[in-house]
C-alpha cells in the first residue's frame, strides 16, 4: 500500500510545484510583452472561465469512457504543449488561444488525481488531506526557486522549470494506480441520479460562495494591504504565511472529517471564511493582515479536503471523477470569476473594508441556506 500512496504524494508535490512556477508569473510575462491592464485582465480571466467548462467535460469523459488514465495523461501533455505555444507567440489573439488551451487541458488534472487517490483510499478517504498536503509543500518550495530563476535568467525561466517538473509529474502519474470505478454502465443514467440529488445542489451552492470568498481574497488582498500602506515585502510574506498554513490544516483534516463529517467541516470552513473576511475589514495595520493569513489553512485547505470527500460521498458509483470536476469548476471556475467581478465592483464603491463585509454577508447567507436545506434532505434522500 505504501508505494501507491508515495506515488500519489509525489504527483501532488510535482504538479503543484510546476503550477507555482507558472501561474503566478503569467501576468508578469504578459506585462513583459507590452500588454496593459485591460489586456492582462482579459488573459487572466480565461483560466477560471475555461476551467468552468473544461473540468466537468474532461472528468465526465473519463467516467463515461472508463479511460481515466488516458484522459489524465493526455491532459497533462496538452497542458505542457499549450505552455510551449504561450512561449512561442506574441500577438494577443494567439496568446489567448494558448492560454485558453492551457486552461482547458489543465482543468481536469486535479479532479482526476483526487478521484484516483480517493478510490485508492476507499473507506479511509478522510486521510486524503495527509496526501494532498504535499501539493502545498511543492508549491512552497517551487515558488521561491521560480522567483530566483526569473530574477537571474528572465521572466520566461520559470516556465522552463514548469515544463521540466510537469514532465516528471507525467512520468510519476503514468505509474499511479488509476481505477475507473464501477457504475451502472449507463453514464447518463448515473448523471441524472446525481442531478436529482438535492444535497448535491446545496453543496455546490456553498462551494460557490466559498469560491467567491477565496477569489475576493486572492485578487484584492494586496490592493487592500496597499490601502494600509503595507510594503511589497510584507505582501510576499503574506503569501508565504498562507501557504505554510495549509500544511497543518491538511494534515489534521482527517481528524476533523472523522469527528465532524465532511459536511460539518465544509460548514466550519465557511464559518472561518466569514470570520476571516470580517477580520480583514477591521484591520488597522498591515501586520494584522499577516496574522489573519494564518486562517487560510482553516478556510481554503480545510474546505478543499472536506469538499473533495463530500463530493465523493455524494457521487453515484462511476461518477467520482465527474463529481470532482464539477466541484473544481464551481470553486475555481464559477466562484472565482464571480468573486473577481463582484470584488472589483465592491472595492471601487465601498473600499476594501466594505468589500470584505459584503462578501462575508453573502457567505453567511450561503452557509445558512446549506445548513437548513441540506439537513432536511440528509435522511430522506440517501445516495446509493
Amino acid at each position: 500500500m505504501r508505494t501507491p500512496f508515495l506515488r500519489a504524494r509525489s504527483v501532488y508535490f510535482l504538479f503543484y510545484g510546476a503550477w507555482a512556477a507558472f501561474i503566478p508569473f503569467l501576468p508578469l510575462y504578459y506585462q513583459s510583452l507590452g500588454y496593459k491592464g485591460g489586456q492582462i485582465g482579459l488573459l487572466t480571466s480565461l483560466v477560471p472561465l475555461i476551467t468552468l467548462v473544461g473540468a466537468p467535460v474532461w472528468s465526465g469523459l473519463a467516467d463515461a469512457t472508463h479511460r481515466h488514465r488516458a484522459v489524465l495523461l493526455g491532459a497533462m501533455v496538452g497542458a505542457m504543449g499549450a505552455v510551449g505555444v504561450i512561449l512561442g507567440v506574441r500577438t494577443l489573439g494567439w496568446l489567448a488561444l494558448g492560454v485558453g488551451a492551457y486552461a482547458f487541458f489543465n482543468a481536469p488534472i486535479v479532479p482526476l488525481v483526487d478521484h484516483s487517490v480517493l478510490t485508492m483510499l476507499g473507506e479511509r478517504r478522510s486521510e486524503y488531506g495527509k496526501i494532498r498536503l504535499w501539493g502545498a509543500v511543492g508549491w512552497g518550495l517551487s515558488g521561491p526557486l521560480a522567483g530566483w530563476l526569473a530574477g537571474r535568467f528572465g521572466i520566461t525561466a520559470p516556465f522552463g522549470l514548469y515544463l521540466a517538473v510537469m514532465a516528471l509529474a507525467w512520468a510519476v502519474t503514468a505509474g499511479l494506480n488509476i481505477s475507473p470505478g464501477a457504475g451502472s454502465g449507463n453514464y447518463w443514467k448515473d448523471a441524472r441520479r446525481l442531478l436529482q440529488e438535492r444535497r448535491w445542489w446545496f453543496f455546490l451552492l456553498v462551494v460557490f460562495f466559498a469560491g467567491v470568498a477565496g477569489s475576493t481574497v486572492n485578487n484584492y488582498l494586496f490592493l487592500y494591504m496597499a490601502e494600509l500602506k503595507a510594503p511589497q515585502t510584507l505582501m510576499g510574506l503574506a503569501l508565504a504565511v498562507a501557504t505554510v498554513s495549509e500544511v497543518p490544516a491538511l494534515f489534521f483534516s482527517s481528524r476533523l472529517v472523522n469527528r465532524l463529517g465532511a459536511r460539518g467541516v465544509v460548514l466550519m470552513a465557511l464559518g472561518a471564511y466569514i470570520v476571516r473576511l470580517l477580520l480583514y475589514s477591521v484591520s488597522q495595520a498591515p501586520w494584522q493582515v499577516l496574522l489573519i493569513q494564518l486562517m487560510h489553512g482553516l478556510t481554503f485547505a480545510s474546505l478543499w479536503a472536506a469538499g473533495v470527500a463530500y463530493a465523493h460521498e455524494l457521487a453515484p458509483l462511476g461518477l467520482g471523477a465527474t463529481a470532482q470536476g464539477v466541484f473544481n469548476a464551481t470553486l475555481m471556475g464559477l466562484g472565482a470569476i464571480t468573486g473577481a467581478l463582484t470584488g472589483g465592483f465592491l472595492l471601487e464603491r465601498l473600499g476594501g473594508a466594505g468589500m470584505f463585509r459584503v462578501v462575508a454577508l453573502a457567505v453567511l447567507i450561503g452557509a445558512f441556506v446549506f445548513l437548513v436545506a441540506d439537513r432536511r434532505q440528509r435522511q430522506n434522500h440517501p445516495i446509493g
